[in-house]
């Protein structure tokens, strides 16, 4: 009995113990369960936290009336955790045909021991969601007994990819955005800190092998980036491109560019370049063709020189547009000889009369007029040997030797066009200055920007300086239209109904390699209407075989430009008649004759 009782006694002892720790436990469960149950979730989430950048849309670039030239749309980036990939061959076999990769190199971005390793760039959603379910489909085909070999550990990323709408149309104005995103020619990577935007931050849950559906939270908004509109007209542009690259073509050419700009404000309406390429694909482009010819590439411009000549005779009042000179063929200076480009008897010809026929020893004769320092001057105030300000990213200053450093014959080739060099963009401006009443505007591209509200802000008024008179600049406008007639270098340049004035240009080109003159630059630069000028046009055709001249290959295409810029534009036909400065001598006997004839009938 006394065992029985005591064996009792050791049971309730027992029992009692057990009771205790029943006690605890459940006293240490709903600790856990209550009051430490939102430290333990916070710390697995923190466990399971992956913290990413959420990179931001780079803003648009448009036409002047919003039309995109350049725009960002949702892309995905694919990574891998390697150390999950148990099967690098077959992954990469079922990736290869969706997102267009080597097996190859889908391989070596999928293998070894790295937790972060991106296997491609800016894929669309679609194929994202394709991979997905391939790879889907593939773990579901295995058997329970088979699933080490499942794919798990591949990831999407936020991204976008650059999108140009247009193709080539502006390809060398806008340029492009290399695999990370960042504006690597053009304005994308002159503009690329206004364009770029800020990035952001989110968050998701990384469960076993794969992101937690439904997970992601942003942390920091990314900032989208700043649209630019450009002063481009879209129309215009491939009005131009077309043209001129039917004209590099037809002429078997190296290059080819036109400018199409407003005097007054200095916007630039077209820019279009020849040969070009397709920023939506740059793998294989040579870098030669990435670059912007029209402010980056430098030539002598030849007889459009000729009108810087004529500006500084006439403002400092050395000649008249009916001054007079012998023109010889050929022309002694400084122990050199000078020629015209075609073979003629000596002429006496009028100052509109040398421009008008373009030639180089009429040309000579009136810089002789000047003297070196005062020539000079009138070449750097018209901005030759300095930035245009455009702001065009690589924009070359030309070359213009110091004045000091002239020889003996450097002012007769200069004179003409020759001795120095300025871009296509430069030479537009001088144009412009003269259709502008002898007022240099800055030349643009950019119209304004506007930020991810849509507020849109225009870009500042343009630096303009005088660099001749009103005066002068409407004698060169009218010295220049007789360059366009019948007896001018350029009658295919004329526009019915409307006045035109310009200059061709055929200068021998340089050529880098051999640091000599081989083959020829041909140009035309002109505007309209002649009378009131609303629009001024360049044509610069680099190298081409055959004939070179720039009335001949140059003028077509100003024509065809032209015409559609004004009618376009709703430029109503001229309605003012030509009253043309004689040419030669003859014409000057007889326009001074008709002259007193009336000036008798009136008295």
């Amino acid at each position: 009995m006394a065992n029985f009782l005591l064996s009792r006694s050791r049971i309730g002892y027992l029992s009692l113990i057990v009771l205790t720790l029943i006690g605890v436990l459940g006293l240490r469960l709903a600790d856990i369960q209550g009051a430490q149950a939102r430290t333990y979730s916070a710390m697995a989430s923190q466990e399971m936290l992956i913290i990413s950048s959420a990179p931001a849309q780079r803003g648009a670039i448009t036409d002047v009336n919003g039309i995109e030239f350049a725009r960002s749309v949702a892309a995905v980036n694919v990574v891998v955790d390697q150390t999950l990939i148990k099967d690098p061959v077959r992954f990469a076999q079922i990736a290869s045909p969706i997102l267009h990769m080597a097996k190859a190199e889908i391989q070596t971005q999928v293998t070894g021991k790295r937790r972060w390793s991106l296997v491609a760039r800016n894929v669309t959603p679609a194929q994202w969601i394709s991979l997905k379910s391939a790879f889907a489909s593939y773990n579901g085909s295995l058997s329970r007994a088979n699933s080490v070999k499942k794919i798990f550990g591949f990831y999407s990323e936020r991204g976008y990819v650059r999108e140009y709408p247009s193709g080539n149309l502006i390809a060398s104005l806008l340029g492009f955005v290399n695999q990370a995103g960042v504006g690597a020619a053009g304005l994308e990577s002159s503009m690329n800190s206004t364009i770029a935007g800020t990035e952001g931050k989110y968050s998701y849950a990384n469960g076993y092998r794969a992101e937690i559906p439904g997970s992601q939270q942003e942390l920091i908004t990314a900032k989208t980036g700043t649209t630019v509109r450009l002063t481009i007209d879209r129309d215009v542009q491939w009005v131009a491109s077309q043209a001129i690259s039917e004209a590099v073509k037809k002429s078997k050419a190296i290059s080819g560019t036109v400018i199409v700009m407003d005097p007054k404000t200095g916007e630039i309406l077209a820019h279009a370049t020849a040969p070009t390429f397709d920023p939506n694909n740059t793998k294989d482009v040579a870098l030669s063709l990435m670059r912007n010819p029209s402010v980056q590439d430098v030539y002598e411009p030849g007889s459009t020189g000729k009108v810087m000549t004529m500006a500084a005779a006439i403002e400092e009042g050395k000649v008249t547009p009916t001054s007079l000179f012998t023109v010889p063929y050929a022309l002694k200076v400084a122990r050199t000889t000078f020629h015209d480009h075609e073979k003629h008897p000596t002429q006496i010809l009028t100052t509109s009369g040398i421009l008008a026929i373009s030639s180089n020893t009429g040309a000579i004769k009136v810089g002789q007029t000047l003297s070196n320092q005062v020539l000079y001057s009138y070449l750097t105030k018209f901005g030759v040997g300095s930035a245009t300000g455009s702001g065009l990213p690589g924009e070359s200053r030309g070359v213009l030797p110091n004045v000091s450093d002239w020889s003996g014959t450097t002012a007769p080739t200069v004179a003409f066009g020759q001795g120095y060099s300025l871009t296509a963009m430069q030479a537009t401006s001088i144009f412009a200055t003269v259709a502008n009443n002898g007022v240099r505007v800055s030349p643009t591209v950019i119209a304004g920007t506007s930020d991810s509200n849509g507020r849109f802000t225009p870009s500042p008024k343009r630096d303009s300086v005088q660099v001749i008179s009103s005066e002068t600049a409407v004698k060169l406008r009218l010295m220049m239209e007789s360059v366009v007639s019948a007896q001018g270098t350029a009658p295919e340049a004329a526009i019915p109904g409307y006045r035109v004035a310009g200059k061709t240009g055929t200068a021998q080109r340089v050529d880098d390699k051999c640091h000599c003159y081989k083959g020829y630059t041909a140009s035309f630069i002109g505007f309209a209407p002649a009378d009131a000028p609303r629009y001024v046009i360049s044509v610069t055709i680099q190298g081409p075989q055959g004939i070179h001249w720039g009335g001949t290959l140059g003028a077509p295409v100003f024509k065809k430009v032209m015409s559609f810029v004004l009618q376009s534009r709703h430029v109503a036909p001229t309605s003012t008649p030509v009253k043309a400065y004689p040419l030669n001598q003859s014409e000057l006997v007889r326009a001074n004759a008709a002259t007193i004839a009336k000036t008798t009938v009136k008295n």
